[in-house]
This record gives structure tokens, sequence and C-alpha cells, in this order.
């Protein structure tokens, strides 16, 4: 397979068994492909103990040992359910060898021909570093205050790639999801994944730091960032705190709900975060911002009090000494149907 095909699996999106162990699919993978291990951690563990100590073809004879009889058929069967329901899944190890080219030949035995990606996982995961380290746009910066509902606008827009969905994490001190966030390689795939699907030639970001909670943007993509036009949306005080109790208290507590986390969480995962940014904020502004937010989640005080006194004690004095450095850059600023308007007017030609 060239590197063409490969970039095509890539971007198109096809569906991969990608039969690595889990902790090895943990640790990163390509977006569309399922989990369908040829060997356990466990398994592999000792397989790899065995190669070390006596060489490949005593590792193959205990993997095959290992794998047998109902083992084997369960593990075959599993793999043919996914290609019955997409025929043209495909079959991915770590370098397209042993294990890739065993489970191929196993399905093919078992009656489904599929590909396997040549050069495995490694091939994939070099398309996507490569993709991430040429991104041949133009880009537009969407800047804004906290709660300014910038994720908002960026959903609106066709030209845009969410950072922060990919991340899933809001950005923020405050930003933790209840779910966790992917692992820095998987977020770079999915990134690359997004780019070479995006259909136009100006792109639009959310203006964002170096790291969004645990992983990092492509040193290239800050880099383009830090010098890419900025639309600047403003939006009163009070629409803010109200977007923020919304997304943060209501949606989040709704959430906790449906997964079956109780509401104290929300409120402990708030206090750590302050904890976080107590250099920052100083002991009697922590104290203070302890008691407002303590106090509403026991429904002693609104929620509105502590997110006002979060926002103009902390957050947008350090957002408003941010963009002091970077007014020169500023090109358009207005509401926020006047800022979607301007950027859906810069999605430029089609790629």
């Amino acid at each position: 397979m060239s590197d063409a095909e490969n970039l095509d699996l890539v971007r198109n999106q096809t569906p991969l068994i990608d039969v690595r162990a889990p902790i090895e699919f943990k640790q990163g993978h390509i977006p569309n492909s399922i989990n369908l291990p040829i060997l356990s951690d466990e398994e592999r563990h000792r397989v790899g103990i065995v190669y070390k100590q006596q060489g490949n073809e005593a590792a193959v004879r205990l993997g095959h040992k290992l794998v047998s009889g109902s083992i084997k058929d369960e593990r075959i069967a599993r793999w043919l359910e996914v290609c019955k329901d997409q025929p043209s899944t495909q079959i991915m190890c770590w370098r397209g060898g042993q294990r890739s080219t065993l489970a191929q030949t196993w399905l093919q035995d078992a009656g489904a021909t599929q590909k396997k990606v040549a050069g495995g996982f490694k091939a994939l995961r070099q398309v996507c570093i490569d993709v991430l380290d040429s991104p041949k746009k133009n880009w537009w910066l969407l800047s804004g205050r906290t709660g300014s509902a910038k994720t908002v606008i960026i959903h609106g827009l066709a030209n845009s790639i969410d950072l922060e969905g990919r991340a899933n994490h809001r950005g923020s001190a405050f930003g933790r999801r209840l779910t966790p966030q992917p692992t820095p390689v998987t977020f770079e795939n999915s990134l690359a994944i997004d780019y070479l699907n995006h259909k136009f030639s100006d792109l639009v970001v959310e203006d964002e730091s170096r790291t969004i909670g645990s992983v990092g943007l492509p040193q290239v993509w800050s880099e383009h960032m830090q010098t890419a036009d900025i639309a600047l949306v403003e939006v009163s005080l009070a629409e803010r705190v109200a977007h923020i109790e919304k997304e943060y208290v209501t949606d989040a507590l709704l959430e906790a709900q449906a997964m079956g986390v109780p509401p104290e969480q929300i409120q402990e995962n708030y206090l750590a975060a302050l904890q976080r940014i107590k250099r920052r904020l100083g002991g009697l502004r922590l104290s203070e911002m302890e008691q407002r937010l303590n106090a509403a989640f026991m429904g002693q005080g609104s929620h509105a009090s502590w997110i006002s006194y979060l926002l103009t004690e902390y957050y947008d004095p350090m957002y408003d000494f941010q963009l002091s450095k970077k007014t020169d850059r500023i090109v358009f600023r207005g509401n926020r149907q006047e800022v979607l308007e301007f950027l859906r007017s810069k999605q430029g030609t089609r790629a």
C-alpha cells in the first residue's frame, strides 16, 4: 500500500480492526478503529518475555498455544461480526507484521477476505504527523473573554475545527469533563483527520494556549495561531455569567446524573480547579471563591455569584493582559452574530 493510499485511508476514515493489545491501543489509536486484540495484555507480556529469552520462533509457538481452541474461535467471531457490518474493514497491528497477517489469514479461513494496513498503525501515525506538520491554509483566530460562547460560534462555522471538542476539555482550569481526555497521540490523529476533511482554504480555530488540559497542540499549529488574524467577540458580563452557569452547572449536573455520577463530584472538581490557580488568586480571593462556590452548591447562594466573581477577579484581568499583546492582529470585533457572519464570509475557496 502506497503513502497515498494510507492518506486516503485516514482521510476516508476507513473502518479498522486494531489487533494490538489493549495497552497499546490506549496509548494512541486512529479514531475510526476498534480494538479487538489478537493477544490480551497478559498474553502479549508472556509472549514478549519468551521472545527476549528464546527468540521469535518460540514466541510465535507460545502465541499460538495461548490463542487456540475456543479463545481463538471467540476472537475470530468478533472480527467477523465487524467485517459483516462493515465489509470495507481493514486489519491493522503495529507495523503490519505478524499479528495483522495472522488475523487476516484466520479471517480468510473463515470466509472473510479483508485487506490489512501496510505498515500498520506506525504508518498511519506518520501520515497524521505529516498532515499536522504542513497546515497550508489561511488561519483565523476566534477570541473573546471567558464565557463568550466561542465554541457555539465554532460549531456554527463550516470552516472551523473544534480544538476543545477534540481535546474533550473546555480549555480552562475549570474545563475538565467527567469523561477522560484522549491521549496526546489520539488527539493529534483526530486533528489530522479533521484537517484532511476541512474543505476550505480558510481555517477558523478558537484562541487557545499551547495545551488544552493534558494534551498539546502541534507546534506548527500553535505557531500559526500566534500570528493569525483575530475576530474578537464582545459579550456582556451578564450574558457570559448566564452562559457559564448553563454549561458548567446546569448542563454539567445533567451530564453527571445521566452518567450516575453524584452531583457532589462537580463541586469537588471545581474546588480542585481553584487549588490549581490558588497562587494566582491569592489567599483572600481563594477563600472568597470557595465560600461562594460551596454556598451555591449547597443551595445557600447563587451560582452567578461565584461565576461573576471568578470572571471579574481572575479571568478578565488575565485575558485583558493577554489581549493587549495582540491588539494589532484584531481585524474585526462585534457581538456573537456579527462575528459569526464575518467568519462565515471568510470561508474562502474550497481547498
